[in-house]
This record gives C-alpha cells, structure tokens and sequence, in this order.
C-alpha cells in the first residue's frame, strides 16, 4: 500500500479498543521518529514512550480527559529542548564527526556561526525553535504509524507545564511539545471513524510558480 493510500486510510482516532500494539509496529514508529530530519542535524528534542498505567491515568487529565490517552496502548511524548548552549550544540557535533571518523575540529567554523547566530535571539526563541524541530519528527510518526495501520491521535490538548512537571522534563532541560497516543479504533464506539476526511483540494492548496 502506497503512502497516499495510508494517509488516507487514518484520521485521529476518536475511540481506541485498548488492544495493544505489537512492540514491533512501536519500534518502526518510533525509529521513524528518530531518523527524522532536524536543523543542523541536532535534534534538539526527546521521545518518551508511555505505557505505565497508573502514569497514564495521571496524565489522561491533564490532557483534558481525552479517553485516548488510556484506551490507547502506548502514549508518545515529544518534548524539546529548553534552550540551546554552546555546549549541547558541541556535543552533537563531537558525536557526529567521531561517527564520520573525521577531527572533531572540523565543524568548529559552522558551529561558531551557529552559536553566533542562536545565542543573540534568546532562549524563548530556541525553545520555539527547538518545538519545531520536534514537529518534522512528530510528522513521520504518524505517517508510520498509518503504514502500519496502528492508529494515532495527534494530540495539543494539554497542560504543558503540567506535564513537564509529572515527568520531571524540566529537570532534563525539557519542555512538552506535543503528544501521541497509539492504540486501535474501536469503529463502534467512534463517532468519526465513518466521516469523509476533507482537505483543502489540491488547485486550492498547491499554488505552482513557474
């Protein structure tokens, strides 16, 4: 099945069955996940998989009651960065040119533009840079989790701060961007299951410059 196909196929899920997802359809999002594309290669961002339930039910209202969130089999947790620093930009690179077997040293110019070109616009900027980096990630996950008929629900609803402070982010130099749960659609319990998904037509959303 193509990718269109899947695409078309899921739609965020209103009412999940709590079977559980098969490690190995959570495995291949979750590498989707972390192969997805960031700025400069940071990946200024971490993924958490939930499944503890108690945890869950903590969570659940904090995400506004949302039923997903239990019924659902696994809960993703993207939260990023707080704020870039020098250090944590050298980190990613050290690893990156050790990987390439190149000297560390040679991406020592690019990192100093770098630095010079985040460290002015303050750290409210790099936290929302930073989210947007997580997004792209969050992105392919869905897409995955579609290619392997797992459904998902992309989720904003929630209490950020809340959140941040029930998994300790905060004392990791994180904060909550966005969340996932993975589970099956219950298709008798879901009031969206059988509605036509509508996009905006493509002559109205793809405009061609030539």
């Amino acid at each position: 099945m193509s990718l269109l196909e899947d695409l078309n196929w899921r739609y965020a899920t209103k009412k999940m069955n709590g079977q559980p997802v098969p490690q190995e359809k959570v495995d291949y999002i979750t590498e989707a996940a972390r192969l997805a594309p960031s700025s400069s290669g940071l990946q200024p961002y971490r993924l958490f998989v939930i499944t503890n339930k108690e945890l869950l039910e903590q969570i659940k209202p904090i995400a506004f009651n949302q039923a997903q969130i239990t019924d659902g089999s696994h809960l993703l947790v993207w939260a990023a960065w707080d704020g870039y620093t020098h250090n944590s930009i050298s980190e990613v690179f050290e690893k990156t040119t050790a990987l390439r077997g190149i000297p560390k040293e040679a991406m020592d110019d690019y990192k100093t533009r770098l630095w010079g070109l985040y460290e002015p616009l303050g750290t409210e900027w790099h936290a929302a840079h930073a989210a947007k980096q997580a997004y792209i990630s969050f992105g392919l996950a869905i897409a995955a989790a579609a290619e392997q008929k797992v459904d998902a629900t992309p989720m904003e609803g929630f209490d950020n701060k809340a959140l941040d402070e029930l998994l300790h982010l905060n004392e990791k130099g994180l904060r909550s961007v966005v969340i996932l749960p993975l589970g099956f659609r219950e298709e008798a319990g879901d009031w969206l299951v059988n509605l036509k998904k509508y996009r905006t037509p493509t002559d109205e959303f793809v405009t061609e410059i030539k």
